[in-house]
């Protein structure tokens, strides 16, 4: 049997809606597995054993080790600037989509309520080429920046928000 490719063990491994909120805390703070444990209130075996499929996969690295009482504990973080962009068969894509679309119930149900300032959008249409190259220059603009300003949960002066985006191109015989 052939080994997975990176691109598809990382896909596959990202593919559960808790793994999606782990990569997500990751991303703003180097947790140890009891810490994400806390913060997704799920038990230290189950932050774990996530923790170790995300680091197989590739999702994850080691960002230091602690001593604590006695022990020694990894702190883990997402590099999602590393991560690879190649998403290998359609059915491994399918796989992450339904989690997304899993996990964006989830956070729509988590939102804040009233009138803040929010976008809910969905699109399926004709635009022109240079339309569509500046749609997707927006969305990826969008996405580096908020991965690149994510702060540790629960830090003074921030707040907590989602950002889900799926943009692709449709074919041409629908």
């Amino acid at each position: 049997m052939a080994d997975e490719t990176t691109p598809r063990k990382t896909l596959r491994a990202v593919a559960h809606p808790l793994r999606l909120q782990i990569l997500s805390l990751l991303t703003g703070a180097e947790l140890s597995a009891a810490e994400v444990a806390r913060e997704l209130d799920i038990t230290h075996a189950n932050a774990s054993y996530h923790l170790r499929v995300l680091l197989d996969a590739g999702a994850l690295v080691v960002a230091g080790e602690e001593r604590i009482r006695g022990g020694v504990a990894k702190r883990y973080r997402h590099p999602w600037d590393q991560m690879p962009v190649d998403k290998d068969s359609d059915e491994d894509r399918r796989l992450y989509i339904r989690a997304v679309a899993e996990e964006l119930v989830r956070r729509y149900a988590a939102r804040q309520e009233g009138p803040p300032p929010a976008v809910l959008t969905d699109a399926e249409m004709w635009v022109t080429p240079e339309v569509w190259d500046k749609v997707l220059e927006h969305v990826r603009e969008a996405s580096q920046l908020i991965h690149a300003q994510a702060r540790p949960a629960r830090t003074t002066g921030t707040i907590h928000v989602n950002l889900t985006a799926a943009a692709f191109r449709m074919r041409e015989d629908r």
